[in-house]
């Protein structure tokens, strides 16, 4: 019976790896692909071109005269796009919305500045091979809820544990900063209505306090601990930044105030559509943006009906450093990051100018450009090769894929389960 028992469970373990990618081990031999077209991240193409990459690093990227070796590789026109990058997201922390165990984005309680999102992020959810297989290969772990909601990280989506995926570690304090009016359901007429915020002086004052108690710590030698007001303190030297979660042209205005009479030294504000009729004073203000999703509805009655898809569009095109995340509905639709930054050019971004606020932007908003976002000599090789173009559906099909340098497995669940009953109804 014992043996049995064993032999069963060695059996669902290799099949539950085989629907499972592995993290891949670290590169071992130079790669280099010619013939293809090299979407820079910052704007710029190179057609026919050459990338080349050693032990995690690009080496050589552009237009060579060089001997060909056997190992090098012939893309014929295929594209070579940076990893995408997805701020602002529970990934990893949240698997599945309708069982508690499983989430641990929110928790209790609102002021929770010392709460940190990487401890807690869960390198083998059978969602991240899914954003993967599409080109996101980096991401900002986030937690939620609350007034104050935790320290979110930076991760790449390839990784045994939460200390091999880290990239940046506790980066930034989020905050929701609270409006006057809130939406509420009407149980009269069944309607999600606007209602006043009968709350929101005292939640303006616990925040403000908040943030005071932790600056005036800095001067303060008592010896004492306070795992709050430490996790809040950095944000006055620069070594942490605050993403301000602010859903209206008010909050928007005075949480920016506010942290600015603060001397907080990097801001970034995460809204939608409540930004269009404040955006001279965002681009004023000098701080940059992460639009949360592309793909919403208007927020307002008398809103044009395509108001969430241009608000991003008429962001970058004022000048305002702008990144894209993708938090419309469930987490598990973000694997079409790259496809949302695609609908933008229906919208008057140009391509590669729409592909910035998934690369290169938002790399420099999460302060991780140095080493990612663009395909440029001396940057980690965290990259992809697509058939065809990675921001419409209908031709991101990717070939290989590298973080660090490192191949990734490009077969999951779904890819195993489309061959399955592809064989079951003889269709290949």
């Amino acid at each position: 019976m014992k043996i049995l028992l064993i032999t069963s469970l060695l059996f669902v373990s290799s099949f539950g790896f085989a629907l499972s990618p592995q993290p891949a081990e670290s590169q071992k031999d130079a790669v280099v692909y010619h013939n293809a077209t090299l979407h820079i991240g910052n704007g710029k193409v190179l057609k026919n071109a050459t990338i080349a990459f050693e032990n995690g690093k690009i080496t050589q990227v552009g237009y060579f005269k060089m001997a060909w070796k056997k190992s090098d590789i012939d893309l014929k026109g295929q594209h070579v796009y940076p990893g995408f990058i997805l701020p602002i997201t529970n990934l990893g922390l949240n698997e599945v919305g309708a069982i508690k165990a499983t989430k641990d984005d929110v928790e209790t309680g609102s002021m929770n500045a010392n709460v940190r999102a990487i401890v807690a992020y869960n390198t083998d959810s059978e969602v991240t091979p899914t954003l993967k297989f599409n080109g996101v290969l980096l991401a900002q772990i986030t937690p939620k809820g609350g007034l104050v909601s935790g320290l979110s990280s930076v991760v790449q989506l390839d990784a045994w544990n939460w200390e091999d995926a880290l990239i940046s570690s506790d980066d930034a304090v989020h905050v929701n900063w609270p409006s006057s009016q809130k939406y509420a359901f009407d149980f009269s007429t069944f309607t999600v209505k606007l209602k006043e915020n009968k709350e929101y002086a005292k939640q303006i004052e616990e925040i403000k306090t908040l943030f005071k108690d932790a600056k005036a710590s800095l001067h303060k030698q008592n010896g004492q601990v306070n795992i709050k007001l430490d996790a809040v303190t950095p944000v006055f030297t620069g070594s942490r930044a605050v993403y301000i979660h602010a859903s209206s042209p008010k909050s928007i205005v005075e949480s920016i105030n506010f942290f600015k009479s603060m001397g907080v030294k990097n801001l970034v504000l995460v809204s939608e559509q409540a930004m269009e009729p404040v955006i001279g004073f965002i681009k004023q203000s000098g701080v940059p943006v992460i639009v949360e999703s592309a793909h919403t509805l208007p927020d307002q009655s008398d809103r044009s009906v395509d108001s969430g898809y241009t608000i991003a569009v008429k962001l970058h095109q004022a000048g305002i450093l702008t990144g894209l995340a993708y938090n419309s509905g469930m987490m598990m639709k973000a694997r079409n990051l790259g496809f949302a930054v695609g609908t933008l050019v229906a919208y008057g971004l140009e391509k590669n100018e729409a592909l910035k606020l998934i690369t290169s932007n938002t790399a420099e908003i999460l302060g991780i450009d140095a080493a990612y976002g663009t395909l440029e000599v001396g940057k980690s090789a965290t990259l992809f090769v697509s058939k065809g173009d990675a921001l419409d559906m209908r031709g991101n099909t990717l070939t290989a894929a590298y973080i660090d340098g490192r191949k990734l497995e490009l077969k999951g669940r779904q890819q195993e389960l489309n061959q399955r009953f592809l064989k079951k109804y003889n269709l290949k």
